[in-house]
């Protein structure tokens, strides 16, 4: 992994460079949803990013609502054990998938962007390290559930803080992600690109 500048590293940058966004000013997001080469891949990629963050923000919600007693601790466990696996190995399963295919025939397209792709790539493991944070905490918190109140409420602020660190993170890594891809699909097309379904 890439030693990274302040500037860039995850926890802390707030958009792409100046450098990498020459794509994403000539094919702003308003004009995606639209635009002819805006194929399937792209539009299913798009969907699997809206998953994670629709579920992400469904596993913080019901996280207050189990700090804040509005949700009993085997109801929750309940819901939140299977949705936090199934979370937790999609992510890892969808940037394998994006590591070992589609960022390297990006990067072949795009000179310019190679470091951006560096960039992505150094993304998923700060991410990856994040959801194995996120998995011993959520075990160690469900295990809890069995315990006395106050290990109960540790354990909940423990895989809170995780579940928000990963969060915000994984937010700003997508939106970057797809400011980077999505223009770069649209002006080449998925055809051109070689990935096409």
């Amino acid at each position: 992994m890439i030693e990274l500048p302040e500037t860039l590293r995850l926890d802390t940058r707030p958009g792409l460079p100046a450098d990498l966004r020459y794509l994403v000013e000539k094919y702003p997001r308003e004009v995606w949803p639209t635009h002819p080469n805006l194929g399937e891949m792209a539009q299913f990629w798009l969907q699997r990013h809206d998953m994670f963050r629709e579920l992400g923000g469904m596993l913080k919600t019901s996280m207050g609502d189990y700090r804040e007693g509005r949700l009993a601790p085997r109801e929750f466990a309940g819901w939140f054990a299977p949705r936090l696996r199934f979370f937790l190995q999609q992510l890892n399963g969808h940037h394998q998938i994006e590591d070992m295919h589609y960022f390297p025939v990006f990067a072949a397209a795009e000179a310019r962007m190679k470091h951006g792709f560096d960039l992505l790539d150094s993304d998923h493991h700060v991410i990856h390290d994040a959801l194995e944070r996120n998995a011993q905490a959520g075990t160690a918190f469900l295990q809890a559930l069995q315990a006395d109140q106050d290990r109960q409420r540790f354990a909940a602020d423990a895989y809170a803080r995780e579940n928000e660190a990963l969060l915000a993170m994984l937010l700003r890594h997508l939106d970057d992600e797809e400011d980077l891809i999505i223009p770069l699909i649209l002006d080449r097309s998925e055809e051109g690109l070689g990935v096409s379904l």
